[in-house]
């Protein structure tokens, strides 16, 4: 269970002034159904040169340096726990960029990329 599901973590229900008639208990009654949590702290970052020296010894001394990648030694990139792409990320980029700047030649390109593949 989350903190907002807790209420722990909550921000007072409110509504925007100078709206339509029904507008802010419209808005109310979606707080009410969707919590909003409090906004994100933030982040903090490292401090340069608290992290030790970039010549240190490893701190995995028996882990191959291409652990997680595609080749050579180590765990595969799923096995790494990388999350991968699912489907075709070119032809789903391909289509949109099709829905924002339509053209013949894009067209094209999409249709025989759907047919033959790379």
């Amino acid at each position: 269970m989350s903190d907002v599901q807790a209420g722990t973590n909550r921000v007072a229900i409110q509504a925007a002034t100078g709206q339509t008639y029904g507008k802010a208990t419209q808005q109310m009654n979606a707080q009410r159904a969707v919590p909003m949590g409090a906004p994100p702290t933030e982040i903090q970052r490292p401090v340069p040169g608290t992290l030790g020296s970039l010549t240190r010894p490893t701190e995995r001394p028996m882990e191959p340096i291409t652990a997680g990648a595609p080749f050579g030694a180590g765990p595969s990139p799923v096995g790494a726990g990388i999350p991968q792409p699912s489907g075709d990320s070119a032809l789903e980029e391909l289509r949109m960029i099709f829905q924002m700047f339509p053209n013949s030649d894009l067209a094209d390109l999409i249709d025989s990329y759907s047919r033959d593949g790379l």
